[in-house]
């Protein structure tokens, strides 16, 4: 269950779809994109704290390159063929993916039991604070429906 401030976000993004959708193909070729988003990003982040909220974590799952599952596996202590058939399924563009949510190494405190040893897209999320931003303003955009996070740092851009 999510607080109700960061719910508030969700349900304002989600009402805001296609304000957000023309907002973002509107700022996709600004020349500061990626310091704006940034300031915002560290701005929400001295406000929000992702160990009271976790949405990622229980309802997406990230893309395990086959270095992220090498990684972990070792972490684990099992073979990588174990890992996969334990924890991940292939989607639909054939990336592999966690077989269900939440993801299985979230604790009851919202905390990552492999977070040293995260996958790469979960040390970068929620994305909003990395060079090249007009690549990744549709995962942006979905993420505001995800991450309270990315909602706030979109309205604050909004204005």
């Amino acid at each position: 269950m999510l607080i109700p401030a960061y719910q508030d976000l969700l349900n304002k993004s989600d009402v805001s779809r296609k304000e957000i959708q023309s907002f973002l193909k509107k700022v996709r070729k600004h020349k500061q994109l990626d310091t704006i988003f940034r300031e915002a990003h560290e701005r929400t982040f001295q406000k929000i704290d992702c160990l009271k909220c976790a949405n990622c974590c229980k309802t997406t799952s990230p893309i395990f390159r086959n270095t992220d599952i090498r990684r972990i596996s070792k972490h684990l202590r099992m073979k990588e063929s174990k890992f996969i058939s334990e924890y991940l399924r292939s989607d639909e563009d054939a990336d592999y993916v966690l077989q269900k949510s939440p993801c299985s190494f979230l604790g009851a405190d919202n905390a990552c039991s492999i977070y040293e040893h995260r996958p790469l897209a979960c040390r970068e999320y929620p994305h909003t604070n990395r060079k090249y931003m007009h690549q990744v303003l549709d995962i942006t955009e979905k993420n505001a429906d995800i991450c309270p996070a990315v909602a706030d740092i979109v309205f604050q851009l909004m204005g």
